[in-house]
């Protein structure tokens, strides 16, 4: 522990957890495990970081979670350690903001800036990227990817990946737009904006085969650096996308 570092009443911290400067924990949580939390994190209480796997059989590996700095990890928050056959650590980045009841499963990696709301479930190896939003009871599919700026609406299913920049709801998730709020608040000039949604006509809605759709966006608007992000979110999907 940093010599800074709070705990509050009736909390427990393992002999391998490492506590940041200025790290604050709350009562009654459980942190175990290889466990690392960056400068700057707030834990509420009945937290419960670094336990094992929710995975049969994978009793006593030597795996680790990792949280960055300025992190706020709110009432209730479950999220475990990695698994060896996922690469061993689960991840989060610095300055997420974690509602009560979320649970983070194993292998996941979150990036930066992203809110999972209240009652969230992320399943194993799912993936969460910079400055996505979750919605309360959003739920992940294993190995499911949510793009940087998703705006995933309250009680979404994502069994598919959600592509970057986008508006995505329901039970399958759907994609319903361009999250432009989003883009606004991340300080993206109009015209990036413009070129955003242009490539997101192109590849959703111009009833183009996929190949051709990126191809046409490569020619039209090659070169923007989002765009070009974008296009290779999508080329790199395992599960499928979200349409």
């Amino acid at each position: 522990m940093a010599p800074d570092v709070r705990v509050g009443p009736f909390t427990l911290v393992g002999g391998e957890v490492e506590l940041g400067p200025g790290v604050s924990v709350g009562a009654h949580v459980t942190l175990l495990g290889r466990t690392r939390i960056g400068a700057d994190c707030r834990i509420f209480p009945h937290v419960c970081l670094g336990g094992e796997p929710q995975v049969r059989g994978l009793v006593g590996q030597m795996t680790c979670l990792e949280i960055g700095a300025r992190t706020e990890i709110r009432e209730q928050v479950t999220i475990h350690v990695g698994t060896a056959q996922g690469g061993g650590c689960t991840r989060i980045g610095d300055d997420n903001y974690i509602m009560n009841g979320a649970h983070i499963a194993h292998d996941c990696q979150i990036g930066n800036e992203t809110i999972i709301s209240s009652f969230c479930g992320l399943a194993g190896h799912s993936r969460v990227d910079d400055f996505a939003v979750l919605g309360a009871y959003a739920g992940l599919h294993q190995f499911a990817r949510v793009g940087e700026s998703v705006m995933a609406a309250a009680g979404s299913r994502l069994s598919l990946d959600a592509p970057p920049f986008s508006m995505v709801t329901g039970d399958r998730a759907r994609l319903v737009g361009v999250n432009s709020v989003g883009l606004r608040r991340r300080g993206f000039s109009s015209e990036t904006r413009r070129q955003v949604k242009h490539a997101f006509h192109l590849i959703f809605r111009s009833k183009l085969r996929l190949e051709t759709a990126l191809a046409r966006v490569d020619e039209e608007i090659g070169g923007v650096a989002e765009v070009e992000r974008l296009v290779s979110f999508l080329r790199k999907t395992e599960r499928g996308f979200c349409r």
